[in-house]
C-alpha cells in the first residue's frame, strides 16, 4: 500500500494556520562556525578551518517548534534551560519565530549548545556542552502541571527526546502521555535509547531504521522483518502508529489497519540530514492536529524531510517550500501558491492566528494588471514595514468600472497567481467595490501603504486605519514603470510611459 500526497496542498495552509501545538523536550542551541580548509595544522594532523560566518539555529526541541512555526502553526514550547546567555539567545530567537516560550531555568544545569565546524558544506566536526544529570523530580512535576492546561487548546502534543534528561525517568514520560490521553490530545513521540517502554500508549513513536535496529538489538535486514519487528513493537507498546525513517528508502507506516504504508522517498542531493527527523514529527504531528490522517500527514512528513536534507545545517522547513513540492507530486507548479488567495472570511481567521503570535499586518492594495518592477519594488518595501503582507485585489469588474472595457488585460485568476508566488506576498484578498474601504474595515491592518505618489490626506481607508490605532505609509516608487504605459505598447501606439499604475492602484 503506498501513501497519497494528492492535491492536500490546496486546503493544507489554512488548517494549519488555525492549529496549535506544544512542543516538551531537550531544548538546546546549534552554534555554526562556517570557513574553509586550506591547509593542515603544524601543531597536529587535523585541518585548520578559516572561520567566515557564525550562524544560530533552534536546536533539539527547538527545531522542532521552528518547524510547526515555519509551517504556519501557533507554538508552544516547553524545555528546560540554564541562567546563562545562551539561554538568553535561545529566548530571543523563540521570540522572533514567534513560538511562546513556556521554558523553565534550573541554574544547577547549563544550557544544552551543540557547536558544528564546518568547512564548505560539510561537518568536520561537533562540540557538545551538557549536563549528563537528569532534570530532577520537582522540575519533571513542575514541567507536567505547565503543560496541562495548555492540552485545552492544543491540537497534538510532540514529545522531542534527544536523552539529555527530560525524559529518562518512565514515570514522568508516562504521566504526560496519560494526561494528554485524558484531554484526547494525540502525543507524538521522537524517540532515544533502547528502552521505549516509557513511550506505551503515544500516538505514534517516529524511529529511523537505527533506532529501531537499537530496540531490536539486531540489524534489521529485509523487509519482512522491517514489518515483523515494527508490528510487534507497536503492538507490545500500545501505539496507535509506528512510523519509520529509512532514510533514501523513504518512510514505513504501521497501524492496525490495512497492512504497512510504504512511501518511497523523493530524490534530492543530500547535503546534512541534521534535523532531518525534527522535521518529519514535527510536519506528521501538525498534518494530523490540522485534521489530516495519520497516512496522508505521513506522505507530507515525507515531502518535508525531503526538502530539509537539502539545505545545510539545521533549518525548519516552510510552508511556501512544502506546498510547491506538494503541487509537484501530481500538480501544476503555476497554482502552488494559490493558497495564498483567500476570501475575507479566511482572510479574516488566518489574521486571528497572526496577531495572536503579535505579528503586524500590513496592507496595500490595487489592480496588478502586468505586474512590473515598480508593483514588485513597493510590495518589497511594504513587506518589511510588518510581518505580514496582505495585498487586496481588485476583481475584474471593478478594474472595468475604473479603467474601462479593455482592462484589466490578465484576468483576476492570473493576476493573483502572480502576486501569490511572491515571497513578500502572505495573502491576496479581491475586492468587488470601487475602493477597499470596506475591506480595509474588516481586516484592520497595522499599517496601510501606498505609494509616495499618494498624499496622506487622500488615502483610502487612513481615517478607518488611524481611528484605531494604526499607520499609513507611503513608501518610495520606482519611476518609469506603468502598467498603463505597458498596455499602450502593446497595443503598437508607443506613448510615452505616464504614472497610471506604478503601484498598482
Amino acid at each position: 500500500m503506498t501513501a497519497p500526497v494528492s492535491s492536500l496542498y490546496k486546503d493544507l495552509p489554512g488548517r494549519l494556520e488555525r492549529t496549535t501545538m506544544l512542543v516538551v523536550g531537550d531544548l538546546m542551541l546549534d552554534r555554526y562556525y562556517w570557513g574553509e580548509v586550506r591547509r593542515i595544522s603544524p601543531e597536529a594532523p587535523v585541518p585548520v578551518v578559516k572561520v567566515n560566518e557564525k550562524t544560530f539555529s533552534l536546536g533539539g526541541a527547538g527545531n522542532v517548534a521552528a518547524n510547526l512555526a515555519g509551517l504556519g502553526c501557533r507554538v508552544f514550547l516547553m524545555g528546560v534551560v540554564g541562567a546563562d546567555a545562551t539561554a538568553q539567545k535561545i529566548s530571543a530567537m523563540l521570540a522572533d519565530a514567534h513560538i511562546t516560550d513556556h521554558c523553565l531555568v534550573d541554574t544547577r544545569r547549563p544550557t544544552i549548545t551543540k557547536t558544528r565546524i564546518m568547512a564548505g558544506k560539510q561537518q568536520v566536526v561537533r562540540l557538545d556542552e551538557e549536563s549528563g544529570n537528569d532534570i530532577d523530580a520537582a522540575m519533571a512535576a513542575s514541567i507536567l502541571e505547565s503543560i496541562k492546561p495548555m492540552l485545552s487548546s492544543v491540537g497534538a502534543v510532540v514529545l522531542s527526546d534527544y536523552g539529555k534528561g527530560m525524559f529518562r525517568r518512565i514515570d514522568d514520560v508516562q504521566r504526560i502521555i496519560q494526561a494528554c490521553q485524558k484531554a484526547g490530545v494525540p502525543v507524538f513521540v521522537d524517540p532515544k535509547d533502547s528502552d521505549w517502554q516509557r513511550y506505551a500508549g503515544a500516538t505514534a513513536v517516529t524511529p529511523n531504521t537505527a533506532e529501531l535496529e537499537q530496540v531490536h538489538g539486531a540489524r534489521i535486514g529485509d523487509e519482512k522483518s522491517l514489518v515483523d519487528v515494527a508490528g510487534t513493537l507497536r503492538r507490545r507498546l500500545s501505539l496507535d502508529w509506528l512510523l519509520v525513517t529509512r532514510g533514501g528508502r523513504g518512510m514505513a507506516l504501521f497501524g492496525d489497519a490495512n497492512g504497512p504504508v510504504m512511501i518511497a522517498a523523493r530524490t534530492r542531493e543530500v547535503f546534512d540530514v541534521s534535523g532531518a527527523g525534527d522535521t518529519v514529527i514535527a510536519t506528521l504531528a501538525a498534518c494530523v492536529g490540522a485534521g489530516l490522517d495519520v497516512a496522508a500527514a505521513a506522505g507530507v512528513a515525507n515531502v518535508a524531510a525531503g526538502i530539509v536534507v537539502a539545505k545545510v545545517g539545521t533549518q525548519p522547513v516552510r510552508m511556501d517550500e512544502l506546498v510547491r513540492e506538494l503541487a509537484d507530486t501530481g500538480q501544476s507548479r503555476p497554482s502552488s501558491t494559490l493558497w495564498k488567495v483567500a476570501d475575507p472570511q479566511e482572510a479574516a481567521a488566518r489574521l486571528s492566528r497572526w496577531r495572536q503570535a503579535d505579528q503586524r499586518i500590513v496592507f496595500t492594495n490595487g489592480c496588478f494588471d502586468l505586474l512590473h518592477p515598480g508593483h514588485v519594488s513597493l510590495l518589497h518595501q511594504a513587506r518589511h514595514l510588518g510581518d505580514r503582507l496582505i495585498v487586496g485585489l481588485n476583481t475584474d469588474a471593478s478594474i472595468r468600472r475604473l479603467k474601462g472595457e479593455s482592462r484589466p488585460i490578465l484576468p483576476g485568476e492570473d493576476r493573483a497567481a502572480i502576486l501569490s508566488a511572491l515571497e513578500d506576498v502572505d495573502m491576496v484578498v479581491f475586492f468587488d467595490e470601487d475602493t477597499p474601504l470596506t475591506l480595509i474595515g474588516q481586516l484592520k491592518p497595522d499599517i496601510l501603504v501606498k505609494g509616495a505618489d499618494y498624499r496622506i490626506e487622500d488615502v483610502v481607508g487612513r481615517n478607518v486605519v488611524e481611528a484605531y490605532g494604526g499607520q499609513v505609509r507611503l513608501v518610495d516608487i520606482l519611476p518609469g514603470h506603468s502598467t498603463t504605459a505597458i498596455a499602450r505598447k502593446l497595443s503598437s501606439n508607443g506613448n510615452q510611459p505616464d504614472r497610471g499604475e506604478t503601484h498598482g492602484h
